[in-house]
């Protein structure tokens, strides 16, 4: 008698048992690993892109350089010219890009996830008119200069406003759902828009320095500011990517997040520590730049799909890519003088919006 070869036995299922289901982003992720594959190497198309581009930010300027005088001046002081453009202006711009970039972009993905509104971001919810105002007052009343300490001013404006926003949002019956919390970011923002309207009028010499700070630029930043922003960036970072998990969990409501082992309100506070951390530490040092945290999470989801894990990942490659190429093409569409990059961000995140909205591809969180 013919003897059948079969293969290794299954896992035994008792009577009556139901199989274990992935969490929804982990079902999502199933799709083998060619999906996986795609996704990493979409990874290092963007960290390709971003690297031409910080080159390309490094060399291109009001005087003309060669690649060759960058290489050397990266590598070497020889007190030419050339080499303290590159060493004191160029060098030092692009790096706050990057480390702006990258937490603007991861701030923007966590604030959509946390408010479960896809339209949020720092700006829409108060943060930015939060850190601004703070930086203002710091600047015209206290009188306080220096990334050190403006950062702090920064960092304190962001938390109270978002604690502010948060209440005013959770007031009445309903709870704090996304509409409430995006009308009361709007309220705060746009009474702290007449509030640092008011201190700069008064002030002659804060005014002169916020006309430009107040658009968001990258000009003029000085090579104390790298160190300086670099500690507040990585932990804000590290923070963001270590509460991925959780924040998926949270996305699916809080008592599904609690059965899948999530702790709600640690998470949440902790979401809101590295936005905070993230959003303040970008607007200390280029001031409010609009759109990058709103965009740029909807496009990477729109590639990535709904984990987190990858939206962040997605998120802090490409928010840099946005601000250094703006920042380029603010350098060179005038023919005297340049355009300051949070102008140039709100145009082409305004039309990536648009493209967007006239796709009708429904993004969800």
């Amino acid at each position: 008698m013919a003897q059948s070869i079969a293969g290794p036995p299954g896992p035994v299922r008792r009577p009556g048992a139901v199989a274990p289901t992935p969490a929804p982003w982990e079902a999502a992720s199933e799709g083998g690993a060619g999906h996986a594959a795609l996704r990493g190497g979409g990874l290092l198309v963007l960290g390709g892109l971003l690297l031409l581009l910080t080159v390309v930010s490094t060399w291109v300027g009001t005087r003309d350089t060669s690649l060759a005088e960058v290489w050397r001046a990266l590598w070497s002081d020889d007190g030419s010219y050339a080499t303290e453009v590159i060493r004191e202006l160029r060098l030092p711009r692009t790096m706050v890009g990057l480390m702006a970039g990258a937490g603007l972009g991861a701030a923007g993905a966590i604030m959509q996830l946390l408010t479960r509104n896809p339209l949020a971001d720092p700006g829409l919810l108060g943060m930015n008119a939060g850190a601004s105002a703070a930086v203002v007052f710091g600047l015209g009343v206290v009188g306080v200069s220096g990334y050190p300490t403006l950062v702090w001013f920064s960092f304190i404006g962001a938390a109270l406003t978002t604690v502010v926003v948060y209440v005013l949002g959770a007031s009445g019956r309903g709870g704090a759902s996304p509409v409430r919390l995006a009308l009361a970011g709007a309220a705060i923002s746009a009474s702290l828009g007449g509030l640092i309207a008011g201190l700069t009028v008064f002030d002659a010499a804060t005014y002169d320095y916020l006309r430009f700070w107040m658009v968001g630029s990258l000009a003029g930043q000085s090579s104390d500011l790298v160190p300086q922003m670099l500690p507040f960036v990585v932990v804000g970072l590290v923070v963001a990517l270590l509460l991925a998990r959780p924040l998926n969990a949270l996305a699916l409501g809080d008592d599904l997040g609690r059965a899948l082992g999530a702790r709600i309100a640690r998470t949440r506070l902790l979401g809101v520590v590295a936005v905070t951390l993230l959003t303040g530490t970008a607007t200390a040092a280029a001031g409010p730049i609009g759109f990058v945290g709103l965009v740029i999470p909807l496009v990477a989801r729109w590639f990535t799909g709904p984990d987190l894990r990858w939206v962040l990942l997605y998120s802090m490659l490409l928010a840099p890519c946005l601000l250094l190429g703006a920042d380029i093409v603010g350098r060179v569409v005038l023919p005297r003088g340049e355009l300051e990059v949070g102008a140039v961000t709100a145009v082409i995140g305004a039309l990536v919006f648009i493209a967007l909205v006239r796709r009708r591809k429904e993004v969800s969180l």
